[in-house]
């Protein structure tokens, strides 16, 4: 294990971590047949920190996530949330997935209120909160429209504001980009930053793209092939806020190639 790997696995949880990962691992199905996904995994994450994880096409990003989502048990060691193990779904955590799944017979509105709905949350308290979220991601003028009248980065800005609205303790986004075309994806990362800024919150971010990652992350994280493990760790020291011409910098190309030439030891990336 190389010793960017190393520290952030001997890093001790302090008290401003909002999600403490600890020699997790986790086998799809059991005896000879099982198959290892994820192998001994130990990372933190601090409050208002964002962190990009990127790895081959199944290496278990979207296994981790899920577990820190409490969708899926680990079938060794444990994730915290602030504090407490994670088992099981929890109000205070926030999911984003590559399709936002917006329900076609409720308005923006109606969609970004889910989740307040579902959890019996003070349905006036929410639905000022919801308007705050609209202006925020700039749809205010559409609140009342339906998906199929929207554009696909503004359904997407829809699923997010939907994370956010009961103020959960940690973003979790699953490739959230990945459907949008390369013009609407770099618009929705720039909007992505200023939301994060803004709202202060905790994001881990999942991504195929390391040119992504690097834009908007504090640290990036590079996973191996399956098993997943943690091969590296990047710290990224860019200034913020970062505009979209910051990828044209020698400082930012070099932070990718650094990101490559890990990824690659480990099997390369799709």
């Amino acid at each position: 294990m190389n010793r960017a790997a190393q520290a952030a696995r001997m890093d001790s949880p302090s008290s401003t971590d909002v999600i403490a990962v600890d020699r997790l691992s986790l086998t799809y199905g059991g005896g000879a047949s099982g198959v290892l996904a994820l192998s001994d995994i130990s990372f933190s994450i601090a409050d208002g920190e964002f962190i990009s994880i990127v790895g081959p096409s199944g290496c278990g990003k979207s296994t981790l996530l899920k577990i820190l989502a409490g969708l899926l048990p680990p079938s060794e060691g444990q994730a915290k949330l602030n504090g407490t193990p994670i088992r099981g779904a929890r109000r205070d955590i926030g999911v984003v997935f590559q399709t936002p799944v917006l329900f076609p017979w409720r308005t923006v509105l109606g969609n970004v209120l889910l989740p307040a709905d579902v959890q019996g949350l003070d349905k006036e308290k929410m639905r000022k909160r919801a308007m705050d979220l609209v202006r925020l991601v700039g749809l205010e003028g559409f609140e009342n429209r339906y998906p199929r009248e929207l554009s696909g980065g503004m359904q997407q800005r829809v699923g997010i504001i939907r994370a956010l609205i009961h103020d959960p303790a940690i973003l979790l986004m699953d490739e959230p980009f990945g459907a949008l075309d390369a013009m609407t994806r770099e618009t929705m990362n720039v909007e992505l930053q200023r939301i994060w800024m803004e709202s202060g919150k905790t994001v881990l971010f999942i991504t195929h793209s390391t040119s992504e990652a690097v834009y908007l992350a504090d640290r990036v994280i590079v996973m191996t092939a399956r098993p997943g493990k943690i091969g590296d760790v990047f710290k990224v020291d860019l200034p913020r806020p970062r505009p979209l011409d910051i990828m044209n910098t020698e400082a930012f190309g070099a932070y990718v190639k650094r990101i490559r030439v890990a990824l690659n030891a480990d099997g390369g990336l799709d």
